[in-house]
């Protein structure tokens, strides 16, 4: 009689693990981080009609990275949830937190009982109407939440990227300061992003009860050119030549990077 072939089940969740990994690490990185006006969130992202960054409901946004098909459809799921919540209770009672742990649970039942994982980590976010307590849920492929605090990164080279924004993050910052942190992150020291490589959205505070906005190309060109720091701008006034300070962006070059189809 042939025995069945066995494999730990230690192993199977190792070798799905990777398998989602490598997905993602395939796909451009975002970062999502508080600033002084709510929450912001940029992505690497060349196209102008797919989009990695979107409204949930009044006060939550979502972004995803890895592969397209799968995020969107998380997305979609998402914004039933809590349309229907919204409806069913009040709109007050739609939150960041709850439409996270619905995340959570789905992507951690396919990574535990499908044959092949999600290859996506998404980013629920939403900001707090009154004060400054946003919330930012990363959930990963298997289905960890982790409520990040300050800044959180999603997808290609996470932990130079992550590094590289900690070393620039500040508590308060206005949004051009927070926009050239973040841009300077994810390009890094060899590459340059310019304002049409970009996909960049806000959850501000306002008159109006929805707070999502998508922040034009013309304006984030704007803000990459006179949002530098204090610092920054001062060490360039000063006439240092041939010197790239921290947190600048170069607008010389461009991104030659090739990306899988079907990953974003």
């Amino acid at each position: 009689m042939t025995m069945p072939y066995y494999v730990a089940p230690e192993q199977v969740m190792k070798d799905r693990a990777e398998y989602a990994q490598k997905g993602i690490a395939r796909g451009r990185a975002l970062v999502g981080t508080t600033y002084d006006q709510g929450v912001l969130i940029v992505a690497e992202n060349p196209s102008s009609t797919l989009h990695k960054i979107s409204e949930i409901y009044d006060r939550v946004a979502f972004a995803g990275v890895g592969r397209y098909n799968e995020f969107d459809q998380l997305r979609v799921a998402g914004v039933r949830h809590a349309d229907t919540k919204g409806y069913a209770y009040s709109r007050e009672d739609v939150d960041a937190r709850s439409l996270a742990n619905v995340y959570a649970q789905y992507l951690g039942q396919v990574f535990t009982h499908e044959m092949k994982p999600l290859e996506v980590e998404i980013l629920v976010a939403e900001l707090d109407p009154v004060g400054a307590a946003h919330q930012l849920f990363h959930i990963a492929y298997d289905g960890t939440v982790s409520d990040e605090q300050r800044f959180t990164v999603l997808g290609g080279e996470a932990d130079a990227i992550a590094h590289r924004m900690a070393a620039r993050f500040r508590q308060g910052w206005p949004l051009g300061e927070a926009v050239v942190a973040c841009v300077a992150s994810l390009s890094g020291p060899t590459r340059t992003l310019r304002a049409d490589d970009l996909e960049v959205a806000v959850l501000e505070h306002g008159a109006w009860r929805r707070t999502f906005r998508r922040v034009t190309d013309g304006e984030v060109a704007q803000l990459l050119a006179h949002g530098e720091p204090v610092e920054i701008a001062a060490a360039k006034s000063s006439g240092a030549e041939g010197e790239s300070p921290a947190g600048s962006v170069d607008q010389s070059g461009d991104d030659t990077g090739d990306v899988p189809a079907g990953t974003a």
